[in-house]
């Protein structure tokens, strides 16, 4: 059996459409499947699942019947939910933490001397051990510090705003309202995808698209000059797709092995 994941709201009931799964029941959708409107959604990854869904219940699902396959989603004609566990704000926290914590380095590389985005991330961490309002103050005016780091990076260090947004998007999580778990997930889904910015962005590859460009202005043979250019250019986006893909392999990772960590609600 092959193991596909999705992320339900409390009551185990679906985002889109109202739909209240019964733990262990076939359920079977008569229409003709159309990705992210018509039949039941899952994915492969964890972390997939979440950049689509951000619930209060993490559940494993079996499926069968037709389908259709994108490369992070899935939906099929027959589900049902074999196994749950609880996710809350803490677990968000902790995901966010750890997408900064991921791409911070690229932020410091660029400005070794700001040290307003790890601070946030340390804040988050303070908060998360410690949930006073102190610490909440603390988390919320280091979170505003990231933003004005990720403000001034800029155009200039594309990556490195980016990974700037990801620790302001942590210490958001970790300074949500008490017991808000939803505006925790959301801004956890931010930092990991601020996280997959910076990591695609920080490729050096994008340099040699650049670099084939002057090549092709200043070359007798256009014809051949181009082809390297394109080429460079294919090399470019190829590297900036591994490299997020890559994080995003990390971010599933996380997930997967922080499930032992949560609470499991039912179990076939």
């Amino acid at each position: 059996m092959t193991i596909f994941y999705k992320f339900l709201l409390t009551g185990y009931k679906s985002e889109n459409g109202n739909h209240k799964w019964q733990f262990g029941r076939w359920y079977k959708f008569d229409g003709e499947l159309d990705m992210c409107s018509a039949g039941f959604h899952c994915s492969k990854g964890i972390y997939q699942a979440f950049s689509y869904i951000q619930g209060e219940i993490l559940a494993q699902v079996e499926v069968r019947g037709k389908h259709l396959s994108e490369n992070d989603k899935e939906v099929w004609q027959e589900m049902r939910v074999i196994k749950s566990w609880k996710w809350n704000k803490k677990d968000n926290v902790l995901f966010a933490i750890y997408a900064a914590e991921l791409v911070i380095d690229i932020f410091e590389k660029e400005y070794p001397s700001d040290d307003r985005p790890r601070k946030a991330i340390e804040a988050a961490k303070s908060y998360l051990n410690n949930p006073t309002t102190k610490n909440k103050r603390a988390a919320g005016d280091a979170g505003d510090a990231a933003g004005d780091a990720a403000r001034a990076a800029g155009d200039a260090a594309r990556a490195a705003g980016a990974a700037a947004r990801a620790a302001g998007a942590a210490v958001r999580a970790a300074g949500a309202a008490a017991g808000d778990a939803w505006d925790a997930a959301w801004d956890a889904r931010a930092a990991a995808r601020a996280a997959g910015a910076a990591a695609g962005d920080a490729w050096d590859a994008w340099d040699a698209g650049a670099a084939a460009g002057d090549a092709w202005a200043a070359a007798g043979d256009a014809w051949d000059a181009w082809d390297a250019w394109d080429a460079a250019w294919d090399a470019a986006w190829d590297a900036r797709a591994a490299a997020r893909a890559n994080l995003y392999k990390k971010l599933d990772k996380w997930m997967i092995n922080h499930i032992k960590e949560l609470r499991v609600l039912r179990e076939i």
